[in-house]
Order: C-alpha cells, then structure tokens, then sequence
C-alpha cells in the first residue's frame, strides 16, 4: 500500500508512524500537499495523510484534487478521532485523511490498520 504524506506539521513523524504501523506492506513518501495529493490522483500513491494545527487544513490540496468525497477530517482540537469513523470512510473509498499533529499517534495506527485490514479482506 502506497501512502502519501502531506500536511503541514510532522510529516517525517507521520511518515515514521505509518512505516512503523505497516511494516513491509507499506511504501512511504513525504511531499507537499499539492505532490502528495496529485501522487494519488495520478495513482502513484494509494492514500493521502497529512497532519495540522486544525485537522482540516491538511486536506486543503486533497480536496481541490480529489473531490470532498474522497477526503476525511479524522480529528480537530478537542475532537480525538474514532475508529468506526475511520473504518466506515475506508470501507466508503476515502483516500485521504487528515488529523492534528497531537493526535496522530492515535489516529495514524486506526487509519493504516483500517487500511490493510480492508485490502486483506
């Protein structure tokens, strides 16, 4: 599975998260919102994560590239994230997700397993 990682804030942590989550089923790269975003319009990379101050403001690219239907705001400030959230975007298509930084080591383990689970299964 192919991420790429966007956002504004932590991306080599994000990027360290997801390989440490995945293990040999994933391939990582770090890129500015708008690469990260057109590597999975142009299908060079699977999925989109990106992390910010606000949550949103990490899917501002995906969104222009790949419509608001593929893009997932999993937390904000005060707003942790949820794992049934997630697993329903995921079975839904959604590919891509941001979050704030704080939460990311929660929210990248629930996005990445979700992930492999749904291309396992």
């Amino acid at each position: 599975m192919r991420f790429a990682i966007g956002g504004q804030v932590d991306k080599k942590k994000v990027a360290e998260l997801v390989r440490q989550v995945g293990g040999d089923a994933v391939q990582v790269t770090e890129a500015s919102d708008l690469e990260a975003a057109m590597q999975v319009k142009t299908g060079k990379a699977d999925y989109y994560l990106g992390a910010c101050h606000t949550g949103g403001g990490g899917l501002a690219m995906a969104i222009a590239m790949l419509g608001k239907s593929q893009c997932l705001t999993v937390s904000m400030p005060g707003r942790p994230p949820k794992e049934e959230e997630i697993r329903k975007a995921v079975a839904d298509g959604v590919k891509a997700f941001a979050f704030t930084a704080d939460h990311a080591e929660r929210a990248v383990p629930m996005i990445v397993k979700a992930i492999l689970e749904r291309s396992q299964g």
